[in-house]
C-alpha cells in the first residue's frame, strides 16, 4: 500500500488498542482466540488438502468448497495474528501502510466470501433445477471464471476505501479502540469530513448484501417450487439435504456481519468491549465452523477426511 497518497498530517503509525478495559484479562482472552483460530484453520487446511489429493473430489461443488475455504483462512489470518501480538506481546503499533492494507484485504475477501456464497447457490439451483445438464453447465472452468469475477468485484469496490481513508488529515489522536484496521474505526480519528467515507461504506455494505441476498433467495425460491413438486419423499428429503449445509453456512455470514458493520456506525447502545469481542469472533467462528458443517452434512467428504484421519 505504499502507493497510497500519505500527506504530512499523516502519522506514522497508529495504535490498536485491543480490548479497552480489558488490558488485564488480554492473556485470558487470547487464550479461547488463538484455540477457535487454530481449529479454523486446521479445518479449512484439512479440505483443501483432501479435496487436492483426492481426484474424486475434482468437481465444481468442491471447488467452491476449497475457494470458500481460503476465504476463511484468509479472513480469520487477517486480523488474529495482530490480534495475539496485542493480546500476548503488547505490540499495539500498526504502520499506516499496514493498516490500511489490513483494512483494505478483510473486506475484499468479506465480500469475495459473499460472492462465492452466491455462487454456492447458484450451483444448488442448477442441481436441484435442471439435473440432466448439470455436468455441462457447472464446470470446474466455469466455477474459476465465477470466482475470479468475485475477486474483481472485491477489489474494485474495496479500493476506494482506502484511497478515501488517504487523503483525510488526522488528528493527534492516533489510538484505534480495537483489535484490527476497520474503515469507520481508522476515519473516526480524522479531524476532517468523513460524511463520503460513512456513506460509501454503508451503501456498499447495503447494495452487496441486498443484491447478494436476492439473488441467493431467488435462486432458493426456484429450487423450493422445484422440490415441491418431487412426488417422491425420499428424492423431496434428498434434495433438501444438499442445501441444508449452505443455509446454515449463510445463516452464520450475513445476519452477523450486518450486524458487525452496523455496530461500528451505530454502537452507542452497545458495550465497546462486547462490540469489540462481538467483531473479531464473526471472523473466527464462521471460518471454524464452516469446514465442520460441510464435513458432517457431505457424505462424500466425510468419507474422505475420515479415510486420511483414520490412517493416521
Amino acid at each position: 500500500m505504499a502507493a497510497f497518497n500519505i500527506t504530512p498530517s499523516h502519522p506514522s503509525t497508529f495504535i490498536l488498542m485491543g480490548i479497552p478495559g480489558l488490558e488485564a484479562a488480554h492473556i485470558w482472552i487470547s487464550i479461547p482466540f488463538s484455540m477457535v483460530y487454530i481449529i479454523g484453520l486446521l479445518g479449512n487446511f484439512t479440505i483443501l488438502f483432501v479435496v487436492g489429493k483426492e481426484q474424486t473430489l475434482h468437481k465444481p461443488m468442491y471447488l467452491l468448497l476449497c475457494i470458500l475455504a481460503l476465504t476463511d483462512i484468509s479472513t480469520s489470518t487477517s486480523i488474529m495474528p495482530k490480534a495475539l501480538c496485542i493480546f500476548l506481546f503488547d505490540l499495539k503499533n500498526i504502520t499506516v501502510g499496514g493498516c490500511l492494507t489490513q483494512m483494505f484485504f478483510l473486506h475484499a475477501v468479506s465480500i469475495l466470501h459473499s460472492a462465492i456464497l452466491v455462487t454456492m447457490a447458484f450451483d444448488r439451483y442448477v442441481a436441484i433445477c435442471n439435473p440432466l445438464r448439470y455436468a455441462t453447465i457447472v464446470t470446474n472452468a466455469r466455477i474459476a471464471k465465477l470466482g475470479l469475477v468475485g475477486l474483481i468485484r472485491a477489489v474494485l469496490l474495496i479500493l476506494p476505501m482506502p484511497l478515501l481513508l488517504s487523503r483525510l488529515p488526522f488528528c493527534a489522536n492516533h489510538i484505534i479502540p480495537h483489535t484490527y484496521c476497520e474503515h469507520i474505526a481508522v476515519a473516526k480519528m480524522s479531524c476532517g469530513d468523513i460524511t463520503v467515507n460513512r456513506i460509501y461504506g454503508l451503501v456498499l455494505a447495503f447494495v452487496v448484501i441486498g443484491l447478494d441476498l436476492t439473488l441467493i433467495t431467488l435462486s432458493y425460491g426456484l429450487i423450493i417450487r422445484a422440490v415441491l413438486r418431487i412426488v417422491s419423499k425420499e428424492a423431496h428429503q434428498k434434495a433438501l439435504n444438499t442445501c441444508t449445509a449452505h443455509i446454515c453456512v449463510m445463516m452464520m455470514s450475513y445476519p452477523p456481519g450486518l450486524f458487525s458493520t452496523l455496530s461500528h456506525r451505530f454502537s452507542q447502545g452497545i458495550s465497546p468491549q462486547v462490540h469489540i469481542i462481538l467483531s473479531n469472533l464473526y471472523f473466527l467462528i464462521p471460518p471454524m465452523l464452516n469446514p465442520i458443517i460441510y464435513g458432517v452434512k457431505t457424505k462424500e467428504l466425510r468419507d474422505k477426511v475420515g479415510k486420511y484421519t483414520c490412517r493416521r
